[in-house]
């Protein structure tokens, strides 16, 4: 594996729409400074999406995944981006240091969906993807098992408690690839919090 040489992480924080992507990307980008990455505005910008042909869901856009790739490369090689987005596959893992799935209970959801407006079909798809957990399992797919992290966003209090956990998760991801020794970096064990799978599992 190539050595990493960018001194802020890259985080994707995705799940299914309505359970609070955003709201965890823009805290976290105002308590560390990192930037928040909102595919939407990227794929708004650079007009890389086309409408859906679904009559029931018109207003869906179909991105080119290699041009929004191409858009954003320079930004994942720089490092500290906070990606929001409904989906992570795409993602080289190499740019990747750390993948949040955020969940919420499903009544929960779905009565955040309705607000939204979401029609029939589009809700019951959201829900049955939030339900299969297809977004976890997507994740766990594509990258280690020990970058991908289940939170859960059903309140505030949830949401305070995941961006300090992950918080700390970037202190410790820049003493170790950051300017701070390898001796720094270690504990008197030799081994680093966030090489420990249950560092922000617990």
């Amino acid at each position: 594996m190539p050595a990493i040489t960018r001194t802020d992480p890259n985080i994707i924080i995705t799940g299914t729409p309505g359970v609070g992507k955003t709201t965890h990307c823009q805290e976290l980008a105002q308590k560390t400074g990192l930037h928040h990455l909102d595919i939407n505005e990227v794929v708004k910008k650079h007009n890389i999406g086309e409408s859906s042909n679904d009559p029931d869901d018109p207003n869906t856009k179909i991105v080119d995944e290699d041009r929004l790739l191409d858009c954003i490369e320079n930004d994942l090689e720089e490092g500290g981006q906070i990606i929001d987005w409904h989906a992570c596959d795409l993602f080289p893992p190499s740019m990747i240091d750390l993948v949040c799935v955020v969940r919420c209970d499903n009544q929960m959801l779905y009565d955040r969906l309705k607000q939204r407006g979401y029609g029939e079909k589009k809700l019951q798809e959201n829900m049955d993807c939030e339900i299969m957990e297809v977004l976890l399992q997507e994740a766990r797919d594509a990258y280690d098992e020990d970058m991908v992290v289940e939170m859960r966003s059903e309140s505030t209090s949830d949401i305070d408690s995941n961006v300090e956990r992950i918080e700390q998760w970037i202190q410790n991801w820049k003493k170790d690839h950051g300017k701070a020794s390898e001796v720094e970096a270690q504990g008197q064990d030799g081994k680093r919090d966030e090489d420990d799978p249950m560092f922000l599992h617990g």
